[in-house]
């Protein structure tokens, strides 16, 4: 039981950690796997794969650095959020340990990939904010602390999945003050 909790934590924390930049999370759980440091499901362990660990790599690297070009860092945003929300699903169902496979789909869709997507709109609308308020020249800030965040809710989520809840859960806060802030009465 504990080790299903354990999972669950994981995952949420790596769904988070989707809703700041889609690969990177995918990245360190695949090195996470290979090194074996987390032992993902059966059907899943092809993520701690050479080829995996290439692609995800690159696929990290590209979409770190075409977050730093104006225009592009929009178009991203736009089509990162059904991105997030099936990668935040795939590492929610592939940590996920000692449950039915219903439950564990049906806990991935709500919990991972909804996390992964409510965060990545907030990041999204941070980024659109920053665009409209500083003619684009604070997303480069916008970016750093999104990756930023990414890789610390990557490696808290890998190594000490009880605190990934925890900063998860102060994120969802964070967001939910900000939108009350800026909604209209």
């Amino acid at each position: 039981m504990t080790e299903t909790i354990i999972s669950i934590f994981l995952g949420v924390g790596l769904a988070a950690s989707v809703g700041f930049r889609v690969f990177l999370p995918l990245f360190a759980l695949s090195l996470a796997s290979y090194f074996n440091v987390w032992e993902l499901n059966e059907s899943w362990q092809w993520i701690g794969g050479i080829p995996a660990l290439i692609v995800f790599g690159v696929a990290t690297v590209i979409e770190i650095l075409a977050y730093y070009i104006p225009v592009v860092d929009n178009l991203l945003d736009a089509i990162a959020i059904p991105l997030a929300m099936v990668a935040g699903t795939a590492v929610m169902v592939s940590t996920v340990a000692e449950l039915s496979p219903v439950v564990t789909w049906a806990l991935a869709i709500i919990a991972g990939g909804g996390t992964a997507a409510t965060i990545k709109s907030a990041s999204g609308a941070t980024r659109l904010t920053s665009t409209v308020s500083t003619a684009g020249t604070g997303n480069g800030l916008v970016s750093t602390v999104e990756t930023g965040s990414s890789i610390v809710m990557s490696i808290v989520s890998i190594f000490l999945p009880i605190l990934a809840i925890v900063l998860v859960v102060v994120v969802f806060y964070t967001i939910f003050k900000l939108y009350k802030k800026i909604k209209p009465s």
